[in-house]
């Protein structure tokens, strides 16, 4: 792993919350993601899976996390299976953990290999009544590709019919929603990255460049930073390009005169940031582009500002698309005869603004959360309204990701001091 070592901390009290919610004589049991081939001999960087991450800190393939709070057997109550490693092993594959390792990153004191783990378990799994799998259940996003988590749960199904088998996603999508304080020195260190990041094209960026030249000052950036690169395939969409809500090519020359829509985030120690800002080509906002871009960051601040205790995400979907409405007046994008005439199910603004607001945020960046529950302390959303006008080649959007605290929204970006006004981005750029 580039990133150093996380506090413990952080997994000791998810597990704890996790099993604070299981039914009496249960055995929950997590696996790490597949580590997929490419072609021929090689293999897709690994990427571990959320659930297991965010109880275990382990990030490895082909390891496998029990949850038995109940057990007679004090050793399964908690413990890891891992891929077994020696020195002859290291000098082919790399470091992999030790057992001691394993128990310094987790918390977990009992750490065995993996080999046959599953005639290991078989006593444990006698012993319990109820059985906790969890899958990827996002209601935003159905996975084509196999998952190790859906295969097994097929295979322990099987060969243990008569247990009651229960849905760790249930737990897991309400706790991973509400970040501990662990959680959220670890997602600021992303930000700090995502910061540094963008002051860096901030400095570079110009006309000429393509906008593959961006994106790669940019993975420079978060890599020199211990990150694991991108939380996600970053956009980097020059002109009209940046009407397309997800121009993931990043392939065209940067044109004079052009606004520049930067939609990236940073993926350190498997948290994620994600960050919207927008640059102008030459180092100056034209008139319009400035009147667009304070026009969405104006509806960014209002909307942040209603990020609070008890606000239902749908419901504040639509306040912002009504603030949103007045600034497109303004712009003269929309009139009173437009909204007077619009279809309720598709209204008229939705032809600038057509995306949600927000999203939660935290180990994936899309993260999971009760999305039709209110809003509490210690969620973590994005706040990212735009506006697209393809007749004009401009597309802006601006993104912060806000904590929800008891004592109101806090922009962890504007903590971080990262530029947002035209004023600051031009000086920025301008002084390079």
């Amino acid at each position: 792993m580039k990133y150093p070592r996380l506090n413990q901390q952080i997994f000791i009290e998810n597990r704890k919350r996790f099993v604070a919610e299981m039914a009496p004589n249960s055995i929950a049991i997590f696996h790490s993601n597949y580590q997929y081939s490419w072609n021929g001999d090689a293999v897709y960087k690994f990427k571990q899976n959320s659930d297991i991450f965010w109880a275990s800190g382990i990030d490895q393939e082909e390891s496998v996390l029990v949850l038995f709070p109940d057990c007679p057997i004090p050793a399964y109550r908690e413990c890891l299976f891992l891929v077994e490693t020696n020195e002859k092993i290291a000098v082919w594959d790399g470091y992999k953990y030790t057992k001691e390792d394993a128990t310094a990153t987790s918390g977990i004191e009992n750490v065995f290999w993996n080999n046959d783990y599953m005639q290991q378990l078989r006593q444990v799994i006698n012993m319990a009544d109820n059985v906790y799998l969890p899958l990827n259940e996002n209601d935003r996003f159905s996975p084509k590709s196999p998952t190790k988590a859906l295969d097994f749960a097929k295979e322990i199904m099987a060969l243990y019919p008569l247990h009651t088998y229960n849905r760790a996603g249930k737990i897991l999508q309400r706790l991973r929603g509400t970040k501990t304080e662990y959680e959220l020195e670890v997602m600021r260190e992303a930000v700090q990255i995502s910061k540094k990041g963008l002051l860096r094209i901030l400095e570079t960026t110009k006309p000429g460049m393509g906008e593959y030249q961006i994106e790669a000052n940019l993975a420079h950036t978060f890599l020199s930073n211990r990150a694991n690169g991108f939380s996600f395939e970053p956009i980097i969409a020059s002109g009209k390009n940046a009407c397309t809500l997800h121009y993931i090519e990043n392939k065209d020359e940067v044109n004079d005169g052009d606004l520049i829509l930067v939609d990236c985030g940073v993926d350190y120690a498997n948290y994620a940031s994600d960050m919207t800002r927008c640059l102008p080509a030459n180092g100056k906002f034209s008139l319009r582009q400035k009147e667009v871009y304070n026009a969405v960051l104006r509806v960014m601040k209002a909307a942040r500002a209603k990020l609070v205790t008890g606000t239902m995400l749908m419901e504040y979907q639509k306040e912002v698309e009504l603030l949103m409405q007045e600034e497109l007046k303004g712009l003269g994008l929309l009139t009173d005869e437009d909204i007077k005439n619009q279809d309720p199910a598709w209204p008229a603004l939705k032809k600038y603004f057509m995306h949600g607001t927000s999203h939660f945020l935290g180990i994936d960046v899309h993260d999971s959360g009760m999305r039709y529950e209110p809003m509490h302390a210690g969620m973590v959303f994005s706040c990212e309204p735009g506006i697209y006008i393809p007749e004009e080649g401009i597309g802006v959007r601006i993104e912060n990701q806000i904590l929800i605290t008891e004592n109101g929204p806090v922009d962890m970006m504007d903590e971080a001091g990262m530029p947002i006004e035209v004023e600051e981005i031009e000086a920025l750029m301008i002084g390079h």
